[in-house]
């Protein structure tokens, strides 16, 4: 018998979605209204000058994506909550955790 060896941190065992999710501005498909060339927000994004903003839509329309791409050009931290499936207590404890990281000179995206 071989030594079959699996790693599961391993990419292959994400899902096709987290695999194929974009990791920067340049290979995020759609929404070129706001995302193209010269347009304020990806020149924001690239320059690290972000603000408060909200993204909002239907499932599946890439606003959680994007916002892991904003928070890779910004070094910042991501906290993901469900409007959905959160409570008061979850959304405290993310707001907490994102004052933290304000006070230790980091950024954090809720998404």
């Amino acid at each position: 018998m071989s030594n079959l060896s699996l790693d599961f941190s391993d990419n292959a065992f994400q899902p096709l979605a987290a695999r194929m999710r974009p990791e920067n501005l340049a290979q995020y498909i759609g929404q070129q209204h706001l995302l193209a060339p010269g347009k304020p927000l990806p020149r924001a994004i690239e320059a690290g000058h972000l603000h408060s903003m909200i993204l909002w839509g239907p499932p599946g329309t890439g606003k959680t994506t994007l916002a892991e791409v904003i928070a890779r050009y910004a070094s910042a931290d991501v906290e993901r909550i469900s409007a959905v499936t959160s409570g008061v207590k979850e959304i405290r404890e993310a707001i907490e955790r994102a004052r933290q990281n304000r006070n230790a000179g980091r950024r954090t995206i809720l998404c």
